[in-house]
Protein backbone atom coordinates (compact mmCIF):
# COMPACT_ATOMS: atom_id res chain seq x y z
CA UNK A 1 0.00 0.00 0.00
CA UNK A 2 2.96 2.24 0.90
CA UNK A 3 4.58 1.29 -2.39
CA UNK A 4 1.44 1.93 -4.86
CA UNK A 5 0.70 5.59 -2.53
CA UNK A 6 4.86 6.42 -3.18
CA UNK A 7 3.85 5.51 -6.89
CA UNK A 8 1.13 7.85 -7.73
CA UNK A 9 2.91 10.61 -5.52
CA UNK A 10 5.08 10.03 -7.81
CA UNK A 11 3.37 10.27 -11.18
CA UNK A 12 1.45 13.42 -9.94
CA UNK A 13 5.05 15.01 -9.23
CA UNK A 14 5.79 14.28 -13.02
CA UNK A 15 2.28 15.08 -14.34
CA UNK A 16 3.02 18.61 -12.37
CA UNK A 17 6.58 18.80 -13.99
CA UNK A 18 5.51 18.13 -17.89
CA UNK A 19 2.72 20.79 -17.35
CA UNK A 20 5.38 23.42 -15.42
CA UNK A 21 7.38 22.39 -18.48
CA UNK A 22 4.76 23.03 -21.20
CA UNK A 23 4.03 26.47 -19.77
CA UNK A 24 7.77 27.11 -19.44
CA UNK A 25 8.48 27.88 -23.40
CA UNK A 26 9.46 24.37 -24.29
CA UNK A 27 7.01 24.65 -27.72
CA UNK A 28 8.65 28.13 -28.80
CA UNK A 29 11.48 26.97 -30.67
CA UNK A 30 9.53 24.66 -32.91
CA UNK A 31 5.94 26.94 -33.08
CA UNK A 32 8.23 29.73 -33.96
CA UNK A 33 9.70 28.05 -36.37
CA UNK A 34 6.78 26.90 -38.11
CA UNK A 35 5.52 30.57 -37.88
CA UNK A 36 8.60 31.45 -39.84
CA UNK A 37 7.99 28.86 -42.18
CA UNK A 38 4.08 29.93 -42.91
CA UNK A 39 5.30 33.28 -43.09
CA UNK A 40 7.45 33.02 -45.96
CA UNK A 41 5.34 30.24 -47.97
CA UNK A 42 3.25 33.62 -48.06
CA UNK A 43 6.00 35.76 -49.24
CA UNK A 44 6.74 33.82 -51.81
CA UNK A 45 3.15 32.99 -52.86
CA UNK A 46 2.73 36.88 -53.25
CA UNK A 47 5.80 37.52 -55.06
CA UNK A 48 4.37 34.35 -57.20
CA UNK A 49 1.07 36.17 -57.65
CA UNK A 50 3.02 39.62 -58.83
CA UNK A 51 5.03 37.28 -61.80
CA UNK A 52 1.78 35.60 -63.08
CA UNK A 53 0.42 39.47 -63.91
CA UNK A 54 3.33 39.90 -65.41
CA UNK A 55 3.04 38.90 -69.10
CA UNK A 56 -0.74 40.17 -69.16
CA UNK A 57 0.57 43.57 -68.06
CA UNK A 58 3.56 43.93 -70.82
CA UNK A 59 1.09 42.62 -73.25
CA UNK A 60 -1.65 45.84 -72.47
CA UNK A 61 1.13 48.24 -72.26
CA UNK A 62 2.84 46.83 -75.73
CA UNK A 63 -0.51 47.32 -77.21
CA UNK A 64 -0.15 50.91 -76.58
CA UNK A 65 3.31 51.61 -76.77
CA UNK A 66 5.35 49.35 -78.35
CA UNK A 67 8.01 51.72 -79.20
CA UNK A 68 9.14 51.94 -75.35
CA UNK A 69 10.89 48.65 -75.95
CA UNK A 70 13.78 48.58 -73.21
CA UNK A 71 11.17 49.23 -70.35
CA UNK A 72 9.67 46.22 -71.33
CA UNK A 73 12.32 44.18 -72.17
CA UNK A 74 13.79 45.35 -68.32
CA UNK A 75 10.64 44.14 -67.01
CA UNK A 76 10.21 40.80 -68.53
CA UNK A 77 14.10 40.22 -68.04
CA UNK A 78 13.43 40.91 -64.33
CA UNK A 79 10.63 38.17 -64.14
CA UNK A 80 12.87 35.94 -66.03
CA UNK A 81 15.22 36.01 -63.64
CA UNK A 82 12.78 35.53 -60.68
CA UNK A 83 10.98 32.87 -62.54
CA UNK A 84 14.37 30.86 -63.56
CA UNK A 85 15.63 31.63 -59.64
CA UNK A 86 16.29 28.16 -57.90
CA UNK A 87 15.03 28.33 -54.71
CA UNK A 88 17.65 25.96 -52.69
CA UNK A 89 15.07 23.83 -50.03
CA UNK A 90 17.26 25.66 -47.19
CA UNK A 91 16.47 29.12 -48.83
CA UNK A 92 15.31 30.20 -44.87
CA UNK A 93 18.64 29.10 -43.88
CA UNK A 94 20.89 29.72 -46.47
CA UNK A 95 21.81 33.71 -46.06
CA UNK A 96 23.71 34.20 -49.67
CA UNK A 97 20.44 32.49 -51.56
CA UNK A 98 18.03 34.84 -49.30
CA UNK A 99 19.89 37.68 -50.35
CA UNK A 100 20.12 36.74 -54.01
CA UNK A 101 16.48 36.19 -54.29
CA UNK A 102 15.65 39.22 -52.52
CA UNK A 103 18.05 40.99 -55.04
CA UNK A 104 15.98 39.75 -58.03
CA UNK A 105 12.56 40.42 -56.10
CA UNK A 106 13.84 44.37 -55.68
CA UNK A 107 14.58 43.99 -59.11
CA UNK A 108 11.45 43.24 -59.94
CA UNK A 109 10.00 46.07 -58.17
CA UNK A 110 12.63 48.45 -59.54
CA UNK A 111 11.48 47.35 -63.29
CA UNK A 112 7.93 47.41 -62.43
CA UNK A 113 8.56 51.36 -61.36
CA UNK A 114 9.95 52.28 -64.21
CA UNK A 115 7.25 50.81 -66.75
CA UNK A 116 4.31 52.96 -64.10
CA UNK A 117 6.17 55.37 -64.64
CA UNK A 118 6.28 54.93 -68.74
CA UNK A 119 2.70 54.25 -68.50
CA UNK A 120 1.92 58.44 -67.31
CA UNK A 121 2.62 59.14 -70.78
CA UNK A 122 0.09 57.32 -72.12
CA UNK A 123 -3.20 58.50 -71.50
CA UNK A 124 -5.33 55.90 -73.60
CA UNK A 125 -3.74 53.01 -72.03
CA UNK A 126 -3.93 54.55 -68.71
CA UNK A 127 -8.22 54.24 -69.26
CA UNK A 128 -8.00 51.36 -70.76
CA UNK A 129 -10.26 48.39 -68.36
CA UNK A 130 -7.82 46.20 -68.69
CA UNK A 131 -4.86 47.98 -67.78
CA UNK A 132 -6.84 49.35 -65.36
CA UNK A 133 -7.65 45.95 -63.56
CA UNK A 134 -4.54 44.82 -63.66
CA UNK A 135 -2.43 48.00 -62.60
CA UNK A 136 -5.03 47.20 -59.38
CA UNK A 137 -4.34 43.95 -58.61
CA UNK A 138 -0.83 44.79 -58.90
CA UNK A 139 -1.12 47.46 -56.09
CA UNK A 140 -2.91 44.89 -54.08
CA UNK A 141 -0.88 42.36 -54.76
CA UNK A 142 2.30 44.90 -53.78
CA UNK A 143 0.18 45.58 -50.91
CA UNK A 144 0.06 41.97 -49.66
CA UNK A 145 3.57 41.74 -50.52
CA UNK A 146 4.62 44.40 -47.99
CA UNK A 147 2.53 43.28 -45.13
CA UNK A 148 3.67 39.24 -46.12
CA UNK A 149 7.23 40.03 -45.43
CA UNK A 150 6.43 42.22 -42.47
CA UNK A 151 5.03 39.53 -40.95
CA UNK A 152 8.21 37.03 -42.22
CA UNK A 153 10.62 39.49 -40.85
CA UNK A 154 8.54 38.98 -37.16
CA UNK A 155 8.58 35.41 -37.58
CA UNK A 156 12.01 35.30 -37.81
CA UNK A 157 13.07 37.67 -35.37
CA UNK A 158 10.55 35.82 -32.53
CA UNK A 159 12.02 32.77 -33.73
CA UNK A 160 16.19 33.63 -33.86
CA UNK A 161 15.03 35.81 -30.42
CA UNK A 162 14.33 32.80 -28.61
CA UNK A 163 17.04 30.66 -30.01
CA UNK A 164 19.48 33.40 -28.06
CA UNK A 165 17.67 34.32 -24.70
CA UNK A 166 16.66 32.23 -21.86
CA UNK A 167 15.22 30.25 -21.29
CA UNK A 168 14.68 29.42 -25.32
CA UNK A 169 18.58 28.98 -25.18
CA UNK A 170 18.42 26.22 -22.89
CA UNK A 171 16.10 24.29 -24.64
CA UNK A 172 17.51 24.66 -27.78
CA UNK A 173 20.77 22.70 -26.15
CA UNK A 174 18.81 20.08 -24.35
CA UNK A 175 15.81 19.52 -27.08
CA UNK A 176 16.60 21.19 -30.14
CA UNK A 177 20.10 20.95 -31.27
CA UNK A 178 19.29 21.05 -35.02
CA UNK A 179 17.70 24.43 -34.57
CA UNK A 180 20.01 26.83 -36.13
CA UNK A 181 18.68 30.48 -36.86
CA UNK A 182 16.63 31.75 -39.39
CA UNK A 183 17.94 34.18 -42.33
CA UNK A 184 16.26 37.34 -42.58
CA UNK A 185 15.95 40.09 -44.62
CA UNK A 186 17.68 42.90 -44.93
CA UNK A 187 15.24 45.38 -44.95
CA UNK A 188 11.24 45.62 -45.27
CA UNK A 189 10.86 46.47 -49.07
CA UNK A 190 10.28 50.21 -49.39
CA UNK A 191 8.05 51.84 -52.19
CA UNK A 192 10.46 53.24 -54.42
CA UNK A 193 10.45 57.11 -55.16
CA UNK A 194 9.21 57.31 -58.54
CA UNK A 195 11.36 59.09 -60.80
CA UNK A 196 9.98 62.72 -61.67
CA UNK A 197 9.14 62.41 -65.44
CA UNK A 198 9.84 65.72 -67.54
CA UNK A 199 8.07 66.57 -70.68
Amino acid sequence: MHFSHSLRLHGLFIAAMLMLLSGCGVNNIPSYNEAAKASFSQVLNQYKRRSDLIPNLVNVVKGYAAHEKETLEAVIKARSQVANMQIPPDLMNNSAALQQFEKNQQQMSSALSRLMVVVEQYPNLKANDNFLALQSQLEGTENRIAIARRDYITAVQDYNTELRTFPGRIWAFILYRDAKPIANFSAPESVEQVPAVQF
